[in-house]
């Protein structure tokens, strides 16, 4: 098997995407983690576009874009991770295509600059929640967005609905209580190995840090690490 090398910034939910489908195949990989701010000249040089997620193959090829590294992956190594039926390959895919629509309502709140940004920021979420939620009835019985197996989609929202609950519990948004089908693949995500880079409270204390020093509104609501976690 080719040596896979996974250039990340700790918390950077695109690359967290990549590290998810490398798990879910059991594939053996170096995670090395840069800062954002100081990004070395080895990785400028492996970078076409600067940014991460890059995966290095054989120190020969960079591959980069979370949804192309995903999509490469599931091409060459099984288990493949999209439906076996091409209709419901492209419904995933088309899925999968909204993620960063997704991704940006959902976690708007943490950049919000002020209360009524926040408010705003808020009340775009149920716009994306209903579509999922429909979407998951439409798909099947769950844990996963297409039943019982796992996908490619279930590993590109499972950063950013991470993220939904990370940001419920600095300041309450009181969203995900109301589309069960949601609520429950959120659950199954987040009880999901796969999903975590870090230990849970590690990655979690990480956050929430994260969301401290951008300053924003949300940031006044989080707690030190001892008090968020009892």
């Amino acid at each position: 098997m080719a040596n896979y090398l996974l250039v990340s910034f700790k918390t950077c939910p695109w690359v967290q995407r990549a590290a998810i489908v490398l798990r879910e195949k059991v594939i053996p990989f170096e995670f090395r983690h840069i800062e954002p701010d100081n990004r070395p000249d080895w990785f400028l040089a492996i970078s076409p576009h600067k940014k991460v997620p890059v995966l290095r193959i054989d120190d020969k090829v960079s591959l980069f874009e979370s949804n192309a590294i995903a999509e490469y992956l599931n091409e060459t190594i099984a288990p493949r991770l999209h439906p076996a039926d091409p209709v419901a390959r492209a419904v995933n895919r088309a899925w999968t295509d909204y993620v960063p629509t997704f991704a940006e309502s959902v976690t708007a709140t943490a950049y919000a600059d002020s209360e009524a940004d926040y408010t705003k920021a808020a009340a775009k979420i149920p716009v994306a929640f209903d579509r999922l939620e429909r979407a998951l009835a439409a798909q099947g019985s769950g844990p996963f967005f297409n039943g019982a197996a796992y996908s490619l989609v279930d590993a590109a929202y499972a950063p950013f609905l991470q993220r939904y609950v990370f940001l419920d519990r600095i300041h309450k948004i009181g969203q995900l209580e109301n589309y069960p089908r949601l609520k429950a693949w959120t659950e199954a995500i987040m009880n999901r190995p796969s999903t975590h880079s870090f230990p849970a409270a590690e990655f979690e204390a990480m956050y929430r840090t994260n969301v401290k020093r951008r300053n924003s509104w949300v940031s006044q609501f989080v707690e030190p690490a001892r008090a968020a976690a009892e």
